[in-house]
């Protein structure tokens, strides 16, 4: 996968499951260009500005790390476009992106995909059944985050024949056309949390996706032996979600500590003789 083995070489390496230490927006250059079917990504939202929040029950201060401070409009989309347009290039030509992002992101991403010559095809509403409670008690309480699924579009305006496993999700959905907004039922997601914390055993990442919602996409939108990338590893849900369904994985992390944590989930499931 790689152009040059000395300024790319893995921080974890096994046959199909791949993690890499380092800035994404350095590492990226180093892929191979239209090699990965699939991309997952949770990039930073700026909300980390000193604001409260409500966490086991507690007023606290929303500091998620240095990667997650405030940005300015303009410094957010040139950073969305940025990481997006290297995206673009390892991405194949029929390959398929989904970001997750909340209100205070969704609006520069989708301006930003647009901007790098992707064709946005679903806005999938991820409803929480037991969100963060409102403290201000000044608006609605925050209950879902957007993911947007988009393909590429070519030179001439052409957009990529993207793999949608149309079938497999009605089925999953009690044989009805699976809708755009999803929630999981009652026990599926459970606590306090979005995650349940089984999920959580080997550590935390302050945003950690569950699994279910993972294994939606990846089913959704590849076959198996597929290579999917997450460029904003984090915990490593992408990757866990990616091997359990017999898909390979690439994942991306500046902190060292979060890619451990990826290790711990992936030695868990492959002792648990889960893949």
């Amino acid at each position: 996968m790689q152009k040059n083995e000395a300024t790319f070489n893995p921080y974890f390496k096994t046959e199909d499951f791949n993690l890499y230490l380092g800035d994404c927006f350095q590492l990226l250059d180093h892929m191979e260009k239209q090699s990965i079917d699939m991309i997952f990504a949770d990039p930073p939202y700026f909300l980390s500005s000193g604001g409260i929040s409500c966490q086991s029950g507690k007023q606290v201060i929303v500091d998620k790390g240095e990667w997650d401070r405030s940005k300015s409009i303009i410094e957010r989309l040139e950073y969305h476009r940025s990481w997006l347009a290297k995206c673009k290039d390892v991405l194949k030509d029929n390959g398929t992106i989904w970001i997750s992002a909340t209100l205070h992101s969704v609006y520069a991403i989708g301006v930003a995909l647009e901007m790098e010559g992707f064709s946005i095809i679903n806005n999938v509403i991820w409803q929480k059944t037991n969100p963060t409670p409102n403290l201000a008690c000044r608006s609605f309480t925050h209950s879902t985050e957007t993911i947007l699924w988009a393909r590429k579009i070519d030179s001439n305006g052409k957009k990529g024949k993207h793999i949608f496993h149309y079938n497999l999700m009605k089925e999953e959905n009690k044989n009805k056309q699976m809708k755009d907004v999803w929630h999981f039922e009652e026990g599926e997601i459970y606590s306090l949390s979005t995650t349940p914390k089984s999920e959580k055993r080997c550590g935390k990442h302050p945003t950690q996706k569950p699994l279910k919602l993972l294994e939606r996409i990846i089913k959704a939108s590849t076959d198996e032996n597929s290579l999917i990338l997450d460029p904003f590893c984090g915990s490593g849900s992408t990757g866990i979600a990616a091997i359990l369904n017999k898909r390979r994985f690439i994942g991306m992390d500046i902190d060292r500590e979060y890619l451990e944590l990826t290790k711990r989930r992936y030695e868990e499931a492959k002792y648990e003789k889960r893949f």
